[in-house]
Formats: structure tokens, sequence, C-alpha cells
């Protein structure tokens, strides 16, 4: 089986341009989520799909594979998409580039995941939210699940509303994703459904088009780094887990 992992990375942010080649202990960003990545021996090989010359010119300087795709993408499953054109494989693994500590074992559990059956075409992972103040921000999604852990919606809102039960758990979506090469020609050729355009939630285009996705669920949880905020928290939990972080 040839799974290769692939790492979304454009330098344009609204919060926090240049978000990729952000310093954390003196390495930018984009080093520190591919050494995660490589730390997985399933993938066959690992790349950061770019469109930004400044970004490939760091991954030259680290030794980082990396692939330059259009810059006409609007989320990263349409650069992965890309990438299953170029490079052939059976399975394609997005590491989303803003989640430097991302555990090596939630990239194994979103293979196995999609694994688990023959017809997945799709999978991701989920994990509970601990902090009440992540469940009411828009800028953290969460997720609702059918009876098979195939997502049944993706929302910037605390859903589902508990109006006749106080006994449910919120999940947040774990930034990693494993797609079959067919899916991924299949999201490219779709057009951003009406509630991905307001949610502004990429994997809503396959759920707005009837495609499952499969659900796996994680205890870990990491920081998704959408400002400088972030990126101390980051910093600081390197800083105190130097010893045993890579």
């Amino acid at each position: 089986m040839n799974i290769i992992g692939v790492i979304p990375s454009r330098y344009s942010s609204s919060r926090l341009p240049g978000k990729p080649l952000a310093d954390i202990c003196g390495r930018p960003m984009v080093w520190w989520v591919y050494q995660r990545a490589k730390m997985v021996k399933r993938l066959k090989d690992v790349y950061v799909a770019t469109d930004d010359v400044r970004i490939a010119e760091v991954c030259d300087q680290y030794g980082i594979k990396h692939i330059m795709t259009s810059q006409s993408h609007s989320n990263g499953t349409e650069r992965v998409a890309e990438v299953a054109e170029i490079i052939e494989a059976d399975i394609y693994v997005t590491i989303q580039g803003d989640e430097p500590l991302l555990e090596p074992s939630d990239i194994e559990a979103v293979i196995d995941t999609i694994l688990s059956e023959d017809n997945i075409p799709c999978a991701t992972l989920k994990t509970e939210y601990k902090n009440p103040v992540d469940v009411v921000n828009g800028t953290t999604p969460k997720v609702v699940c059918d009876v098979n852990e195939d997502i049944l919606l993706f929302s910037r809102a605390p859903i589902p509303y508990p109006k006749a039960s106080l006994d449910y758990k919120y999940y947040k979506p774990i930034g990693v994703y494993a797609f079959k090469r067919e899916v991924l020609k299949y999201y490219s050729s779709l057009e951003r459904g009406r509630i991905e355009r307001i949610e502004d939630i990429e994997l809503l285009r396959l759920v707005e088009n009837g495609v499952k996705i499969r659900v796996g669920e994680v205890r870990s949880d990491t920081v998704a780094v959408d400002t400088e905020k972030d990126l101390e928290r980051v910093r600081d939990y390197i800083l105190e887990h130097k010893e045993t972080f890579l």
C-alpha cells in the first residue's frame, strides 16, 4: 500500500502572514510539522505542497521535499488534489501545516480509520472539547457524526443544541485527513457548496455531495497556530518538552 503525506503550506494568512515560516525555537514551523510526519513509518514519503517560492526556498534549505502547486487553490484539499495528479499513490494523508504539535500517533490513527473498511473513501479524526470557551468560539469547528461515525455536519456553531438533554460531548475535528486518490479527483471537480461557502470548512464540499467521511476518535489535543498567542503556546510547549518532543 503506497501512502504518502502531504503538508499544504501557503504564505498568505489573514491573521498570521508567513505562518509556515514562523520561528519556533530556532526552526520554521513547516520544519516541525515535517519532522512529526516523518516519524510515521507507514508514510512512504512526505511532501510540502506550496505555491510560494519563499516556502520552497526554506524547504530546500532544510532538505524538505516539496512540490510547487497552483496559486488558485482556495484550500489545502484542492492543493493535495493537485499533488495526486503529479504523484500516484493509494492514499494521501493531509497534515495541516499549522499544527506543529500533531502527534504521529494521530497520523497513524487516520490511516487505520480509512483502512478499517474497503469502501471508506475519506477519513479524519475528532477529539472531545475540554474547554467550554472553545465550544462557543466561532474559530473552532465542531463535528457531528451518525451512528456509523460518518460525518453528518461540520459547523463553527455549537452543535447539536442541548434542548432536551445535557448528556452530550462536543467534538472538534483534528487537522489530519486521509483520502483515496479517486475522491481527491472528485473533490477537484466540484464547486464550493453553499454550506462550505458559509462555514468555510473545506471537507463540507464532500459532505454536501454525499461522500461519506469516516471519523476516528483520539484523545490528543493539538494546537492550531492562527495567532501570535498560539505561537507562544507552541514555543512554550516545545521548550518544556524539548528532551522528548522529537
